[in-house]
Parts: C-alpha cells; structure tokens; sequence
C-alpha cells in the first residue's frame, strides 16, 4: 500500500493512502540503522509503502535508502522516480488520538520510502553528526523572514539558500511582518529584498497579521532601488525591478514548505492563507524578541485555491551538512558566475592571487554580507560551530 507523508510528530507518522485513508504508522526500529544518517528517516511530503495496520513482514524492512552527502555528491539532487501527484485533496483532520497524543488502535508501519525528487536538509540541532531532513519532494520552499521583531539574519538567509541549491529546490523569500517596521526598518527592508531579487530569488512583502500582500499587491511597500542596497552592492537596474506580486497565486498548485526562525510569523501566516489550520500562535518573548516554539511537528495542509503548504517548527541556526568545501561557491550564485574568472579553478576565494571573486568584492559588485556567508560554511568543519546562532 503506498500513501503520502502528512505529518511527523517525531514517533508517528501520518500516511494518507491511494484510497483516502489517514494512517497513522510508525518506523520499525531497525529501518533508522540502515545506512540514513539522519534523525528523521521519513520526512513530511515523503511517498511510502505501508504495511497494513498491525502486521509487518518478518524481514527487515525493505527500506530504499535515500543518496546521503557521503556517496552522492550534496550538489546532485536525489534521482527523480516521481510517483503520480494525486490530485485528491488531503485530510486536514487528525487520524483518531487518545490523550497523550499517540493514535488510537495498533499502528502501520512505513517499509520504504519512494524515491524523492528533492529534499531540504539540514544539520541536526543537538547531532552534529547526522542531518535532518526538513520536508521531501517539494515545488517551493518559502523562507519566511522578518528584519525585525525578531530579526532573521542574512547569514541564516544565506545559509538556507545555500542548502537550496545544493538539492535543486527553488525558493522564495516572505518579508513578513510589514504591518510592523518604522521608515528606518522599511528602507531596510527595501535593500535586503532589492539584493536578493537581484540575485533571482522571488520575494514578497507581506503582513500575515492584516493580510497585506497575501491576495493583493502591498500598498506600504516602496519599490526597492539600487541605491539602498546592502554593503553597497551594485545591484543593475534594481530602479526597474519587476512590481512586487501577492503571494497567494505564486503558491497556487505547489507544494511549498515554510521554514523560518521561530517568531517570524509562519503561523500565523498559515492560518491566513488556510483558516481551517487553526495552528497555535504565541506572542514573542518580551525579554528577547525571540520566538517561542509553538509548532513542534511537520505538517501538510491543503490550500483551498490548489495546492500543499507543509508548516514546519521554528529553527534557530541552519547548519550545512556534508558541504564539500571545493563546492561551496556553486551554491552562491553571484559568486560561482564571477569564480569563473578567477586565474585558478580550483580557487577558495579567500587569498589566492588572481581571484576575480575578491576583486569583484573590492568593487562592490557582491555584497559583503554575502561573502561573510560563504566564509561561515567554508568554516563549518568546526563541529562546534553548528551550535552557533545564525
């Protein structure tokens, strides 16, 4: 029986079958030791074959393992066997609980997972020898960040985008909260989207709160110009960008994950665009203008115009996971069109003589937040340095 993931608690699986059954399963305890370094070997939007609820062959679990960073290359996507889109909407509603939050009646179990045609992983938080596989198999991931309240940092921006590339999933930036930044934090807000448009990553400027930029174009959002770009990076014909877009109808018939730090209002802007969610919210911390962790699982919703959201917990840092340092630089894409001019192919980008990349720097012509990324992941054979905020 095969079915698709719709939600991961961390021990139980709910699997949605080809006939419009809600499932809840578990992982037989061997399937983890199988070669998948990963905390969580089943992810959100992953197709399956269950087993039928309360049996399970006497074998192993024939498990498909999924290419890890160590025998195939991070820059290669997983191969694409897609299975069939099912074009049925999902079941929002749980499958049948008891109290302490574990499904009612014996569960099925998951023996293998279906070939994925992407994935976005990233390094485990408390493991910094495993990865942990944010959500599988899908068309956009939207980073929802805010400048402030709290302030989601270029670096966490960078570093998600990075992993973005290497598993050939397309993203989004979501500058939510624009019902809140005074005149300084706009103009801000202006540079930091006129960058990364730049760089060729959509962008939406959004208030989940009021629903400014969701179904309409964002009265309150000035258009970017190059002349309050980041770093001074020279950003061509920033002035004539294209007009900012609602966010809704770009959504439409993908499946999108939201990944975000916590606080940013992913929430909120769930509930906003999927009523029905009714997904918790929380106020942030008033000592630390931090998040507070109110989604703790994985979870697949329908949008009601077409299309999947995947809402996903608040992360704090974003650490790279089996990077090869020579491949680094294919991940930025500002830095691997100008690396082609470097005097040597095999250049890091950080002293050697020649190097376009750095002259480039020197000119403005990348930003130097940018480059301060890249350096961070060149950096990220420290495994201390995972623990690290970024």
């Amino acid at each position: 029986m095969k079915g698709l993931v719709v939600r991961n608690t961390g021990s139980w699986y709910d699997v949605r079958t080809d006939d419009g059954q809600l499932l809840p399963c578990k992982v037989k305890g061997n399937f983890r030791l199988k070669g998948i370094r990963s905390t969580n070997p089943v992810a959100v939007g992953d197709w399956v074959e269950v087993s039928p609820t309360g049996t399970l062959p006497n074998n192993d679990a024939a498990v498909h393992r999924p290419p890890s960073s160590s025998d195939a290359a991070v820059h290669r996507p997983p191969s694409s066997s897609d299975a069939a889109r099912d074009p049925r909407p999902l079941s929002n509603s749980n499958a049948a609980v008891v109290p302490d939050g574990s499904p009612s009646g014996p569960p099925a179990f998951i023996t293998n997972i279906l070939d994925r045609r992407n994935y976005i992983i990233r390094r485990a938080s408390n493991l910094s020898k495993q990865s942990h596989i944010i959500a599988a198999n899908v068309d956009l991931a939207c980073l929802v960040v805010t400048i402030a309240h709290p302030e989601t940092s270029t670096t966490f921006i960078d570093r998600f985008l990075a992993s973005a590339e290497a598993y050939a999933v397309p993203v989004a930036l979501v500058f939510n909260k624009l019902d809140l930044y005074d005149a300084d934090e706009r103009r801000y807000l202006n540079a930091i989207m006129a960058l990364y448009r730049h760089l060729g990553y959509p962008c939406f400027a959004v208030s989940a709160t009021t629903g400014e930029g969701i179904t309409d174009v964002p009265a309150t959002a000035p258009m970017p110009t190059a002349a309050t770009v980041p770093d001074e990076a020279t950003v061509p014909d920033a002035s004539a960008s294209v007009p900012l877009l609602p966010l809704l109808p770009y959504l439409c018939g993908k499946t999108t994950l939201f990944s975000g730090n916590s606080g940013v209002g992913k929430s909120t802007l769930l509930n906003r665009l999927v009523p029905e969610a009714r997904a918790k919210t929380a106020a942030l911390s008033l000592a630390h203008d931090q998040g507070q962790h109110t989604t703790t699982f994985s979870e697949m919703y329908d949008l009601q115009e077409g299309g999947r959201i995947i809402d996903t917990p608040g992360i704090r840092g974003f650490g790279t996971f089996d990077f090869n340092r020579a491949e680094v630089s294919h991940y930025f894409r500002e830095i691997f069109a100008i690396g082609r001019d470097c005097r040597f192919s095999n250049c890091t980008h950080t002293h050697e003589p020649g190097c376009a990349v750095r002259t480039a720097l020197d000119h403005h012509e990348i930003a130097e937040s940018r480059y301060r990324s890249y350096l961070s992941i060149l950096e990220d054979e420290n495994e201390s340095k995972y623990r690290e905020k970024f």
